[in-house]
């Protein structure tokens, strides 16, 4: 089983940098969780953010945030709309599903064939 963050959406703030003051490099990140097994792909209703400065290559935590980044940040999660959660069955969980299902009819079968015939 694998669980990766899938990139939903980048944004590009308008706000100052905590770190280096720089007014064009802010950038919130919306990422959602992908988990891939055997059987499965699905898609979790779990959001993650990350704010990073593409100035001074730093990220930003909730800590530095200003009033205007938090104000900035609630007006963006507002406006986020995630993928649908969703669930996507593999071939081989199709196959196993027909063979369980083919084993399950064939011991119907012989148990009809084999009643006695007193009943």
């Amino acid at each position: 089983m694998s669980d990766k963050l899938i990139t939903v959406k980048e944004v590009s703030l308008n706000n100052n940098c905590p770190e280096c003051f720089s007014k064009e490099g802010l950038e919130l990140t919306f990422k959602q969780q992908f988990i891939e097994t055997k059987f499965s792909k699905s898609i979790t209703q779990d959001i993650t953010t990350q704010m990073h400065c593409n100035i001074c290559d730093t990220i930003i935590y909730p800590v530095n945030w200003t009033e205007d980044i938090e104000r900035v940040y609630n007006y963006q999660m507002k406006a986020f709309t995630p993928k649908k959660v969703s669930k996507k069955f593999k071939p081989l969980f199709w196959i196993v599903i027909g063979v369980i299902t083919a084993l399950a009819i064939t011991a119907v079968i012989l148990v009809f064939i084999n009643l006695p015939e007193s009943l």
